[in-house]
C-alpha cells in the first residue's frame, strides 16, 4: 500500500526516480506504473538495458548519430532520447553505464541538449528520466565506477524494492495479474487459483524474485488443460522450491561444489568490501593533499586473493549449465550482460 501512494506522488511530477532492488524484484513494472500514471502517459516510454549494450555503441544507441560518422553509419539514426521526446525514458542497470556516457548523460538531465555522434547541432529534448539498478551506486561512486554527480541526481526519489520472498501477501495479487495478462496476450479463458495454490505459491522463496513468479504462472496458464490452477499441478511445477531455504532439501550438487561456490562468493565479496574501504581511504588522502602510495597495505591485501582463476571457472560452469547462453548466465552470476562480455574476452572464454 504504501509503494502504490509513493508511486502515485512521483507520478504526478517530473522528478527523477531511482529504484533499486533485487534483479527480478519488478523494478520495470514500477518504472511502467509511473509513467502511466503521470501527464506524460500519452507519450512514449522507452527502455534501455544499459547492460545489454556494448560499450563501443553506447553513446550512438542512447544519443543518436549522423550519416557518415563511422564507417557502418550509412545514415542518419534516432537515439532513444529522441524517440522518447516528451515522454519518459527508463535507464535499466544503469550502474553498468559506461563512465564516459555518464557525463553526456548528466547533461542531458541538467539542460535537456545533446549532440548526436558525429553531429554539429545541439538538440532539444523534454524527457522524463527514471533509473533501476541492483547495486548499492554509493558503493560503486567509492570504487570509482560511477560518477558521485549523476548519482545524486538521478536519487531525487529513492524506491526501494524488497525481495519477493519478504512481501509473501502480494504473490496471489500478482500471479493473478501475470494469469490474467498472459491469457488476454494468447486468447485463453482467464484462470482461476484454487486456495491451496495460492498458498504454495506463498510458501515459495522466489530467488528470482517477480520475474521467477511470472514465469511459473505463465508456464501453468499454458499447460493447464481446465480453466483453474490446481494445487497439484503447482506442487508438482515447484517441487523442491517450494520449501521454506530454511528447511532441509535434496541438492543435486556435491558438497565440494557447493563449498567452492560458497568460498567464490566469500572472497568476491570480501574483494568489494576492501575496494570500498581503498577508495574511501584514497578520498581521504587526496582530500588532506597527501601522495597515495599505489602499494599501500589495502591493495596489497586484495592482492593477496587470487580470484582471477576462481573467477573463470565460475564463468566456466555458468556457461557449459546454460548451453553458452550468457543473457542466463550474467542473470545466475550477478552481473550485467556487458560485464560478462568483458570478463569472457578477459579470461579466453569466447
Amino acid at each position: 500500500m504504501q509503494l502504490k501512494s509513493l508511486i502515485r506522488q512521483v507520478a504526478a511530477s517530473d522528478i527523477m526516480a531511482l529504484i533499486t532492488g533485487e534483479s527480478g524484484t519488478g523494478k520495470e513494472l514500477v518504472a511502467r506504473a509511473i509513467h502511466e500514471l503521470s501527464p506524460r502517459r500519452r507519450a512514449p516510454m522507452v527502455t534501455i538495458n544499459c547492460g545489454a549494450i556494448p560499450e563501443g555503441i553506447f553513446e550512438s544507441e542512447v544519443f543518436g548519430h549522423e550519416k557518415g560518422s563511422f564507417t557502418s553509419a550509412d545514415q542518419r539514426r534516432q537515439g532513444y532520447f529522441e524517440m522518447a521526446d516528451k515522454g519518459t525514458i527508463f535507464l535499466d542497470e544503469i550502474g553498468e553505464m559506461p563512465l564516459a556516457v555518464q557525463v553526456k548523460l548528466l547533461r542531458v538531465l541538467e539542460t535537456g541538449r545533446f549532440l548526436r555522434v558525429g553531429g554539429s547541432r545541439e538538440l532539444q529534448v523534454d524527457v522524463r528520466v527514471i533509473a533501476a539498478t541492483n547495486k548499492d551506486l554509493g558503493v560503486e561512486v567509492t570504487v570509482g565506477r560511477f560518477r558521485s554527480d549523476l548519482f545524486y541526481r538521478l536519487k531525487a526519489v529513492s524506491i526501494n524494492l524488497p525481495p519477493l520472498r519478504e512481501r509473501p501477501e502480494d504473490i496471489p495479487t500478482l500471479a493473478r495479474h501475470f494469469a490474467r495478462d498472459f491469457s488476454a496476450r494468447n486468447n485463453r479463458p482467464e484462470p482461476q487459483f484454487e486456495p491451496e495454490a495460492l498458498h504454495l505459491l506463498k510458501r515459495g522463496y522466489w530467488s528470482g524474485n517477480v520475474r521467477e513468479l511470472k514465469n511459473l504462472v505463465e508456464s501453468l496458464v499454458a499447460l493447464s488443460p481446465a480453466p483453474i490452477i490446481r494445487t497439484e499441478m503447482v506442487r508438482a511445477r515447484l517441487g523442491s522450491e517450494a520449501a521454506s531455504p530454511n528447511l532441509p532439501m535434496i541438492v543435486t550438487r556435491s558438497s565440494r561444489e557447493l563449498d567452492n561456490d560458497l568460498i567464490y562468493r566469500t572472497l568476491l565479496d570480501l574483494r568489494q568490501e576492501i575496494s570500498a574501504l581503498r577508495g574511501s581511504l584514497q578520498q581521504l588522502l587526496v582530500a588532506r593533499g597527501q601522495e597515495i602510495n599505489t602499494h599501500f597495505a589495502a591493495a596489497e591485501v586484495a592482492e593477496t586473493f587470487n580470484l582471477d582463476e576462481s573467477e573463470r571457472e565460475q564463468i566456466r560452469k555458468a556457461l557449459a549449465k546454460h548451453q553458452g547462453n550468457r543473457r542466463e548466465s550474467a542473470r545466475v552470476l550477478g552481473i550485467g550482460e556487458r560485464t560478462l562480455y568483458r570478463k569472457i574476452k578477459q579470461f579466453g572464454l569466447e
